[in-house]
C-alpha cells in the first residue's frame, strides 16, 4: 500500500536535468503530511530488528525523511554534506561520477568508532553516492547498519552495487 501511495504522489518530469531523463520528483509527497508519516512509519516498522546508533542522511533530500526517522528512533542524525558545507573539522571522501568526481564530508565527531550507522537517501539510482557515504563511514570506524530509500530506480542497478556493503536495504517504492 505504501508503494502505491508514494507512486501516486510522485510526479514525472521529462528531460530533467537533461534530455532523455525522466526525473522522479518527490516534492509532491512533502505536501501530504499523512503520507510523510506513513513513509516514516514504514521505515520504523522495517527497521524494528536493526540495531542503529545513528542515521546518516545524504545531502540534501536524504535530510527530509532521515532526520524525522532519526528522531522517531531516538538516535542522532548525521548530515553527509557536499564539500565545504560543514563548519567543523571534517573527513572527506572523493568519488567518481559519470563525468568527473564529487566530494562528500562528515564532521569527525559525528559518531564513535564501532557505531552502527543507517544510511538514508530519498532515491537509489546507481548507488554511487551512498557507496561513497558507506566508505566514509567505514574509514571513520563506523559500521553500516543498512540503507533506506523512499524510491529505487532498479534499472540503474544501484541495489547490486550496495548489496555487498549491507544486505539490510529497504526501498519503499521501486521503478
Amino acid at each position: 500500500m505504501i508503494q502505491q501511495n508514494i507512486k501516486a504522489a510522485i510526479r514525472d518530469i521529462p528531460d530533467f536535468p537533461k534530455p532523455g531523463i525522466i526525473f522522479k520528483d518527490i516534492t509532491p509527497i512533502l505536501k501530504d503530511p499523512g503520507l510523510c508519516d506513513s513513509i516514516v512509519d514504514a521505515f520504523v516498522a522495517g527497521l524494528k530488528d536493526t540495531k542503529i546508533d545513528a542515521i546518516a542522511g545524504v545531502e540534501s533530500r536524504g535530510f527530509l525523511f532521515g532526520l524525522t526517522l532519526a528522531t522517531r528512533l531516538g538516535v542522532p542524525f548525521i548530515p553527509v554534506r557536499k564539500a565545504g558545507k560543514l563548519p567543523h573539522t571534517v573527513k572527506q571522501k572523493v568519488y567518481e561520477l559519470e563525468y568527473g568526481t564529487a566530494t562528500i564530508e562528515v564532521h569527525i565527531d559525528a559518531f564513535k568508532p564501532g557505531d552502527r550507522i543507517l544510511i538514508h537517501d530519498d532515491l537509489l539510482a546507481t548507488g554511487g553516492t551512498v557507496t561513497a557515504a558507506s566508505e566514509l563511514i567505514h574509514d571513520m570506524g563506523g559500521i553500516v547498519a543498512g540503507f533506506t530509500f523512499v524510491v529505487g530506480l532498479g534499472f540503474l542497478n544501484g541495489l547490486e552495487k550496495i548489496s555487498p556493503i549491507s544486505d539490510n536495504i529497504m526501498v519503499l517504492a521501486n521503478y
